[in-house]
Parts: C-alpha cells; structure tokens; sequence
C-alpha cells in the first residue's frame, strides 16, 4: 500500500484509539457527560452536586453535571476573586432521531420504533446499520437511570427493485421511511421500553466502557444493568446511535471514521487538554510569559445541534450559574466579577468542513482546509461564528506554541453558513470568543470522517491555551 503524505505520530494515533474509545461510551449526550465526570474523577477532579453549598479551594479541581452537559474546571493555587477564566466550550449532542411516546409501532410481521427526527441529520446515511437505543429514563421515583441496548434496530432501504429511480434522488419522507424495525411478530407482543428498562444503570454508576455491542454493562467498576420495572418509568429522554465502532483505515491509517465526530471530538480533544494542565503537563503562562493564571474550565452543552435553548443548552444559565458560583466562592463581588470576565476568553469548539474532493466549487476559492492540515479558525462576516482579530490571534498563537498547523475558514458566499455555541456565549457573558474545530467530511452523516492527526492538533493548541 502507498504510504500516505500526511504522517501520523504515534501520540496522534494514541489520541485517536482514547477518542474512539471515548466515542464507544458515549451513545447519548447523557452518557458523554457522565463519561466527562468518570474521566475526571479518575484524574482526581472533585464531583459537586448544584443542590449543594460549593467550598473550593485554590489548586482545586471539581467537575459538575447537568442533564446531559457537563463543566470541568481547574483553580490555580493562585484563584482569588478576579481571576480570569480561560473556557473551551463544545457540545456532547449529535443530530440523529429521538425516542417518541407511545414508541411501540409496527406492522406486515415487523416490530417497530416510534423516533422523532433531532437536528439535522443526513437521513440517507442511517439507512442499513445496526443502531442502538441510548440515553437516560427517570423512574416515578425522580430516580435516573442510563441505558442503550447494544445493536438493537435498523433502519431498512426500499429495494432497487421497488424504486427504480432510487439512484437517480433518493427521497426520504421523516414521518413514513425513518421508523426502524427492531424485532419479527405481533406488535401486541413488543415493548421498546421494556427492552430498554432490561439495560438500565444508576445514573451516578458510570457510562463507560460498555462498547457498542455491550448492552448497558460497563467496564469501569459500575458492573452490569441492573435493569427498572418498565411500568415504573415516568419520563425518557433516549435517542437512536449508530453502533459500528470508530477505527483508522486509509493508506498509513492515516483517515478516521467514526460516528458523533460532531462533537464529541472536540469535547474529547478539550478534556484531554484540560487532564494535561491540570496534570501539570504543561506551565501556566505558556503563550506569555506575564499572563497572569486562570481558572480552566471545559464547558461541555447539550441541545447545540437544536438552537442550545435549554437549562443545560449554552444559551441557557448554565456556564454563567458556574462561572458566578466558583467566583462567588473565591470571595467574588459584582464588581470582581466583571473585572474577571473583562479579562476571560472563550474558545468554541466544533467541527468544520474540509473541502469535499467531489464537491469543490461548494466552498470558498480561497480558503480551503484540508484533511491534516490541522484545525481550523472560523469567520464569517455576520458573526455567524464569533471569531474578531483579537480572538483570532490568541488562537494562532496558541497554535504556534503548541506546534501544530493551522486552517483557516470562511463559507462560500453562495452557502448559508451554519452556528456554533460560541455567538451564544459572547452574547450572553460578554466574553471575548473565538470560533475553531476541525475540518471533516460527510458532517451530520451517521458515520463522519476525519484526519487521525487533526483531533490530536486540536488537544495540543486547546491545552496551550488552557495553560496559558
């Protein structure tokens, strides 16, 4: 096999296998927060509960969750009440198909699912893989509960031979061609909440480990499902997951598919950054040497993929409920708090879109990133993405500092361009953001494709500027 030209370090390929496993344990937004906080736990990072009073401590390291977000932050030995905050904001949500009520269908020999369209998704590319049933359900007891079946369901494309023109403009009504089967006989005879009630966890028993074929069982100590009586479930929130595992392939391995690439990459990518520094990895004041130290923190929302208007959505309180309770704790006034914010910085990370090799006049003549070209800095004109030069040239030195190229991109004018969580956080904290990801292709596919060495890239420019 030729050798591709695009070297891939063996650190790269290390990061690609935790992302992958990373990906493995994260089926739903609400399993990617609980497998942010089991990370962090493991690296010595303190849970807090937001029901409970909060004591920190300088030099301190804490993670919270809400639903299915997640926020890990580090203090330097240094915090004190105007100390700025250095954030890298993502989202743990990737568009697909949710669990509807009532989600017993079916019909002519064949168990059905009930799933509501979430996001985006390219439709087509769900069609013939084994999916999974992923998320959480809270018994009427208001206790929670994780769960995901392992390959459970599929959607099935009409034959050729039923829809001559199906190459010629394959066509996919979201209410009739998207319900997956799951299962042969009488619909009488089917449950899909009793087939997910048999997978259930203890929420705060960990999501991870159990790959996508494992149920809801977890390797990291939490033991297997104990399973809930089915009649006992008053509420989920469970959404449909592709369940073929992430791996390299390509000339070198040096190309990556997995799937929920958005964006649990780069919520990967921002928490191994955020391990490193607080690991002492890397020294504070890493971009400048007279830059006072901050508190790092990985702001990881759910609901991005459906406009971030939820409680546990960036436009919702979330960030700003933590950001005021750690300053608050660090004995932070109105007034502190605005000096500190003044001085804090916010990276919004997502992916992006490499130029497509079959589609090239779809992107901008000039600016074009490519696959392992490393990450990419996001403008665009109507503040679609909230990158200004001050913020752009805090990420390009990051980028030098850490040693790893940088892309930068811009929409055709032709093209609507897409958002991010980083509008909405400037917007509501008033704190400067910049706008960065990583260029893939097939975005809102089932099953997404990237550069091994970009998601690496990534961590490296995202840890220099948590340290920094």
């Amino acid at each position: 096999m030729a050798a591709s030209t695009v070297p891939v370090p063996h650190e790269a390929r290390a990061h690609a296998e935790d992302l992958g496993a990373f990906v493995t344990a994260s089926p739903s937004s609400f399993h990617a927060a609980a497998e942010i906080a089991r990370r962090a736990e493991a690296a010595g990072f303190t849970r807090l509960r937001e029901a409970d009073a909060w004591e920190l401590t300088p030099g301190g390291r804490y993670v919270v969750v809400r639903d299915g977000s997640a926020l890990a932050f580090a203090l330097p030995a240094d915090a004190g009440p105007t100390t700025a905050f250095t954030v890298v904001g993502t989202h743990t949500d990737s568009p697909g198909f949710k669990l509807k009520p009532r989600p017993t269908t079916g019909g002519h020999g064949f168990w059905q699912a009930g799933v509501e369209v979430y996001g985006g998704p390219l439709l087509n590319s769900w069609l013939d893989r084994e999916l999974e049933l992923a998320g959480r359900v809270v018994l009427l007891d208001g206790s929670e509960h994780l769960v995901r079946t392992g390959p459970l369901l599929r959607l099935p494309q009409l034959a050729i031979h039923l829809d001559r023109s199906a190459n010629d403009g394959l066509a996919l009504d979201k209410q009739r061609h998207t319900q997956p089967v799951w299962g042969l006989g009488a619909v009488g005879d089917a449950d899909v909440l009793a087939a997910l009630a048999a997978t259930a966890i203890p929420a705060d028993g960990g999501a991870g480990g159990g790959g996508a074929g494992g149920g809801g069982a977890s390797d990291d100590g939490a033991g297997g499902p104990v399973g809930v009586d089915p009649a006992q479930i008053g509420g989920y929130d469970v959404v449909v997951a592709d369940t073929q595992a992430p791996r390299a392939f390509g000339a070198d391995g040096a190309l990556w598919a997995s799937g929920r690439l958005d964006n649990l990459l780069s919520t990967h990518a921002a928490l191994t950054a955020l391990l490193r520094v607080a690991a002492g990895d890397l020294a504070a004041g890493g971009l400048a040497g007279d830059r006072a130290s901050t508190i790092a923190v990985v702001a990881a929302f759910d609901h991005e993929e459906i406009g971030s208007e939820s409680r546990s959505g960036a436009a919702g309180p979330l960030l700003a409920d933590v950001l005021t309770r750690v300053g608050a704790a660090l004995g932070a006034g109105p007034e502190d708090r605005a000096r500190a914010f003044a001085a804090s910085f916010v990276v919004s990370s997502d992916v992006g879109h490499a130029v497509h090799p079959n589609y090239p006049e779809r992107h901008d003549p000039a600016n074009q990133p490519v696959a392992g070209g490393g990450p990419i800095l996001k403008i665009n004109a109507n503040q679609r993405y909230a990158t200004d030069a001050q913020g752009a040239a805090r990420w390009q030195a990051a980028c030098a500092a850490a040693g790893v190229p940088s892309q930068e991109f811009v929409s055709n004018n032709a093209l609507p361009c897409g958002s991010t969580i980083g509008p909405i956080t400037a917007t509501r904290l008033g704190i400067r953001t910049v706008d960065v990801g990583v260029p893939i292709l097939s975005m809102h596919s089932a099953r997404e494709l990237t550069a091994v060495v970009d998601p690496w890239y990534l961590s490296r420019a995202m840890a220099q500027v948590l340290a920094g």
